[in-house]
């Protein structure tokens, strides 16, 4: 279980990933879109960041994202549904990208969030 902090710069949402950038990777690359932008603007609250905790397992409090699809390996990522945050029905789809790889390993099946501060 680690917590991940994501930052908005103007309209625009990005992870908070230094050691991604540190092994080569882009900035542009941690840019958070195709619904997962949505997501974080709705959750986010009004505020310019926010934190979640996000894991492979549940865990109290949690909630679940779910992966309907994997992309193609030139395009990477996987298309994630998330069905409720915190006790509200969202039912929203996201496209979350290779980065999810990075996190992760691999594209989990289930992944559970829960925001804090």
């Amino acid at each position: 279980m680690k917590s991940y902090k994501f930052i908005r710069e103007g309209r625009d949402w990005f992870i908070d990933l230094p050691e991604y950038i540190e092994n080569g990777g882009s900035k542009g690359d941690l840019q958070m879109v195709e619904g997962a932008d949505t997501m974080l603007d709705i959750i986010s609250e009004g505020r310019n960041n926010v934190s979640l905790i996000m894991d492979r397992v549940p865990f109290s409090g949690s909630d679940m994202l779910t992966l309907t699809e994997k992309c193609d390996p030139f395009v990477g990522g996987g298309y994630y549904n998330l069905m409720a945050f915190e006790g509200k029905e969202f039912n929203k789809t996201m496209w979350l990208c290779a980065v999810t790889e990075y996190v992760f390993g691999d594209l989990p099946e289930k992944i559970f969030i829960k925001r804090v501060g």
